[in-house]
């Protein structure tokens, strides 16, 4: 429990706004108080983007595996040994292949329990694409890498909590890919996730509806009648506190979702919309119900930002911190599962 936790970060899209704000969260001092960051890249990126960001003052420490980190410096693994052109602000093949080189070694380092978790700053969904990365996101490619059967992205802030039911596919999709099975699957790993990694010993979920207005009792598609209230049901005889089907405008427009401790939304865009129109600066893309731990800041690549210096980094060091956060839940969980208090029946005799 007393160690400190050793933290990697794979540093994006190299011509995006990645590098910019890992720097500068590194750059305040008090971050080595609670974690020891390891960075999966290169120096020489590294630095053409510290000048970017007039953070002369932060020097890497470069190491070879994360038993060479040390405390209260900020680490760097050099994943490459060629120089790599930077284009800051543009769409490259280099911007998609050394990201991936980056995040494929911080990933291997996390399953091997090299570090004991992982921000991913953000990448090119496009450009990333190989024959190893065949997918529409870090969420997909780390879930198969844990080899978890599902997971779930899960948008987390101070005042709101928000997964989907259907990640990144086409919206002409999502209708017929949400069933009965797999809203209960995902209310699974959200109160899971609530209870061990929140510590929310019971936690209340409120369930959207597909259709507008939650379809009207049926005037607007039977998806709620046929699927998404039964789940519901079967979520409550599985002791999960399921409430719903919201209307999701009218639901995130009155407040409704401060009632609650988490929000499942049928698809990307209607949970992620208002999400980042609440608490944009402040979310955090959170990976749960994987073996490991994966955060990242709620935004891009913001080429249209980059190297200017514009990039706030209050994102990415709520990610940094809400990994830290679970990893320690996560091991005094196990401690005290270890270690349960022994039952013992009170006895009426008194001396």
């Amino acid at each position: 429990m007393s160690e400190k936790i050793k933290v990697g970060i794979s540093i994006g899209d190299v011509n995006g706004i990645g590098l910019e704000i890992i720097i500068k969260t590194l750059a305040d001092a008090r971050i080595y108080d609670y974690c020891t960051p390891i960075v999966y890249g290169h120096t020489k990126v590294a630095s053409f983007h510290r000048r970017a960001t007039q953070v002369n003052e932060l020097n890497f420490h470069v190491i070879n595996d994360p038993s060479q980190a040390q405390a209260k410096k900020p680490n760097m693994i050099n994943c490459w040994e060629e120089d790599v052109k930077i284009e800051m602000g543009q769409v490259t093949e280099a911007g998609g292949k050394y990201a991936f080189i980056s995040l494929e070694r911080a990933t291997f380092d996390l399953k091997e329990g090299y570090i004991d978790a992982l921000i991913t700053a953000p990448i090119n969904k496009d450009n990333i694409q190989n024959h190893q990365f065949n997918f529409p996101g870090h969420t997909e490619y780390l879930q198969q890498r844990d080899g978890a059967a599902e997971s779930l992205m899960f948008l987390v802030s101070d005042t709101l909590r928000v997964g989907v039911v259907t990640g990144h596919i086409p919206i002409s999709k999502v209708a017929s890919s949400i069933t009965g099975e797999k809203i209960l699957a995902k209310l699974k790993l959200m109160n899971h996730s609530l209870q061990n990694d929140f510590w929310i010993r019971k936690p209340k979920i409120a369930v959207l509806g597909l259709n507008p207005h939650a379809s009207d009792n049926g005037l607007i598609g039977s998806e709620e009648k046929e699927v998404i209230i039964p789940a519901i049901e079967e979520a409550r005889n599985n002791d999960i506190m399921a409430f719903g089907p919201y209307s999701a405008d009218g639901f995130f427009a009155n407040g409704t979702y401060l009632q609650f401790d988490a929000v499942l939304a049928m698809y990307h865009d209607q949970g992620l919309i208002p999400f980042k129109q609440i608490a944009f600066e402040s979310g955090v893309n959170f990976t749960a119900g994987l073996n490991f731990v994966r955060t990242s800041p709620d935004h891009g690549t913001a080429y249209d930002i980059a190297g200017k210096n514009q990039a706030s980094e209050i994102s990415f060091r709520e990610a940094l911190f809400t990994a830290i956060h679970i990893v320690k839940h996560r091991r005094e969980t196990l401690e005290l599962n270890e270690n349960p208090l022994v039952f013992t029946k009170l006895s009426r005799d008194r001396d």
